[in-house]
């Protein structure tokens, strides 16, 4: 073995190609309906932004090896100590943006659709500017 861990190595569930694949297609369909964002790239994972330039949420697949199948994703603040305190096998505290309350949500054992619904609307209204939020008809 070479030291980098493949989705066959991990210890815990993780979701096949095509049900990752699923989910960020409908991931996808989730942020990008709302307004004025748009997808790209970003540090090697699918990113959704805000007006091109402020991202909200990012999918992470296995992450340095980290054997998530995650979103990290902006918070309303105190949400992300909240959810994490509240379901720590669930959701987590995210490296590298962790310490600005961005948010963790492990999705190897499934998807709540509704709740993911809501988790990347309050991401977006995060991020977003407030007349925007407000044309968009979403309260903060």
């Amino acid at each position: 073995m070479n030291g980098t861990a493949t989705c066959d190595d991990l210890p815990v569930s993780y979701p096949s190609a095509a049900d990752r694949k699923t989910v960020l297609t409908r991931l996808r369909t989730l942020c990008l309906a709302l307004p004025e964002t748009s997808e790209r790239l970003s540090h090697g994972a699918p990113s959704f932004f805000v007006r091109d330039k402020k991202c909200f949420l990012m999918l992470l697949d296995n992450h340095h090896g980290d054997g998530r199948f995650a979103i990290w994703c902006a918070a309303p603040q105190g949400d992300q100590q909240l959810l994490v305190d509240a379901d720590p096998q669930r959701f987590f505290v995210p490296p590298y943006v962790g310490h600005r309350g961005w948010l963790g949500v492990l999705l190897n054992d499934g998807v709540d659709w509704d709740e993911l619904a809501g988790i990347v609307e309050d991401a977006f209204c995060t991020v977003a500017p407030q007349r925007l939020v407000e044309s968009a008809g979403l309260l903060r």
